[in-house]
């Protein structure tokens, strides 16, 4: 008897492990431009725009830049992602907002949350953060190869890299 109770005993405890979802994914991209931090904010700070970032064909905006915005995504590639704003501080130089519904065509990802942050950098210039955390596409146990974690790690750092260089690209014609 104490054999099968020690027995049913472990599967107890590890029970809890085997029914663990998948793991917050963290991404964070930086880059430094020769630009003012306001100048940056000018153009990074309008949640209803993303006309320098390279991989957005057009968005469509409701409620401006206040908390519960609400903006719809096009994507070049084909997709729509929807996005609402969280946190908006122009005095911190700082937008927070979370994807609203997955579109696993559009991204492998089924939720984030992101933050674009602008500062100055060391020596001049600016130093823009974009990081977030998000879930894979296919949040059970194992995940198709294009909805697994690499695929959404993937796909987020191009985004959020893509975008940084469409900025940089964007204040050096100005």
């Amino acid at each position: 008897m104490k054999p099968k109770i020690a027995l049913f005993a472990f599967l107890l405890s590890i029970a809890p492990a085997l029914a663990h979802g998948p793991t917050p994914i963290k991404v964070d991209e930086k880059i430094t431009v020769a630009a003012d931090p306001k100048a940056v904010w000018a153009i990074v700070g309008r949640f209803g725009s993303l006309d320098w970032h390279p991989d957005v064909a057009s968005v469509k905006a409701t409620g401006g830049d206040a908390a519960g915005g609400v903006r719809e995504i096009t994507l070049r590639k084909g997709g729509v992602v929807t996005e609402s704003l969280d946190e908006y501080d122009p005095q911190q130089l700082k937008l927070s907002y979370r994807m609203s519904d997955p579109n696993l065509e559009a991204l492998p990802i089924s939720s984030y949350s992101a933050t674009l942050a602008v500062k100055p950098a060391a020596g001049g210039g600016s130093e823009v953060q974009w990081y977030g955390r998000l879930y894979r596409g296919d949040t059970s146990n194992e995940p198709p190869d294009e909805l697994n974690d690499d695929a959404a790690r993937a796909a987020m750092t191009k985004f959020l890299q893509d975008g940084l260089q469409g900025l940089a690209k964007k204040l050096q014609g100005k």
